[in-house]
């Protein structure tokens, strides 16, 4: 019933959830069932939470654009935007989009990575990559907080100078795309590998296999992963096992709850906050630099290796 709640006020915020499961059903599908990956039926387990979350998408959209204004504005990635902004003003208009393009693909590698490897974002992160299936639908599955993560890398392209138009265009595009990569189709592609990304490369990226954990991070190019050392594509097989290992329950409705388990209640913090405000400041900074900044040191740091982190995909 909850669910059936969220999808109805979902459709009422916007009916584009409705168009989206339309639309993508008829561009892709019969690729799918043309040149299948893994044979599977359309009705296959799970799909009904899947197509729940793109119904829902206009409600889960908005919590998930509230909750990035303030996830921009601490990750601090508008200062370095800040320190580009004079050598972005010199770029030549026609040149912009391409350099911006590069700049919020690196952006978003790096945040991708962190979603990953710092076990307090990867539990959100961890609901997109619960399916265990690859197809039409299932790009739709993701938590409204895991949506925060293209935050960091619009607020550098905005403090640089870029234009809200290309920015935005860029998000589009990125959320357009990653719809499409999950396609159950076969196509290998391989002279793209090193340029571009394709179904295989984020195939690869879900795969739930000890050698493919924590690879294949880019949304646009595969020389971010290529260059960190994060690039993960074998000639000789494909990705037959997606999903956690974790527990992530079953339905849309407790796995937007499941992240929040053991999460400090807001209710609680504001009390804390308005009791004790400094000592309440120092307290948060405290988890911050714990939960946040020395996971994100330690991602930095570590070299590729096959098996991912504890706690982390």
């Amino acid at each position: 019933m909850a669910a059936l709640v969220l999808v109805a006020v979902g459709l009422v915020v916007e009916t584009g959830g409705l168009f989206a499961v339309g639309a993508v059903f008829v561009l892709v599908v019969p690729f799918e069932k043309l040149f299948p990956r893994h044979r599977q039926p359309i009705r296959r387990p799970d799909v009904g939470t899947d197509i729940g979350y793109a119904l829902a998408g206009g409600l889960l959209n908005i919590i998930g654009l509230i909750a990035a204004v303030p996830v921009a504005v601490l990750s601090l990635a508008w200062l370095p935007g800040l320190l580009l902004r004079p050598a972005v003003a010199m770029i030549p208009p026609i040149v912009a989009p391409v350099i911006g393009l590069l700049l919020f693909d690196l952006a978003i590698y790096w945040t991708h990575r962190w979603y990953h490897e710092v076990p307090l974002l990867w539990r959100f992160h961890a609901i997109h990559h619960s399916t265990e299936r690859l197809d039409w639908i299932s790009g739709f599955r993701t938590h409204p907080l895991d949506g925060t993560l293209i935050a960091p890398a619009v607020i550098f392209l905005l403090a640089a100078g870029f234009s809200p138009e290309v920015t935005g265009a860029l998000a589009v595009v990125q959320i357009v795309i990653g719809i499409f990569l999950h396609a159950n189709v076969r196509w290998r592609l391989r002279p793209l590998h090193r340029v571009i990304i394709t179904p295989d490369f984020h195939h690869w990226h879900h795969a739930n296999e000890p050698e493919a954990i924590n690879s294949n991070y880019s949304v646009f190019l595969p020389s971010w992963d290529l260059l960190f050392g994060t690039y993960f594509m074998p000639d000789d097989r494909r990705p037959q096992r997606y999903g956690v290992d974790e527990f992530v329950p079953a339905g849309m409705v407790a796995q937007l709850r499941h992240p929040l388990r053991g999460l400090p209640p807001m209710r609680r913090l504001l009390w804390l906050g308005l009791r004790h405000p400094w000592r309440s400041v120092r307290a948060v900074a405290r988890l911050g630099r714990r939960h946040i900044l020395v996971p994100i040191r330690r991602s930095g740091l570590r070299r590729r290796r096959t098996a991912g982190l504890s706690g982390a995909r």
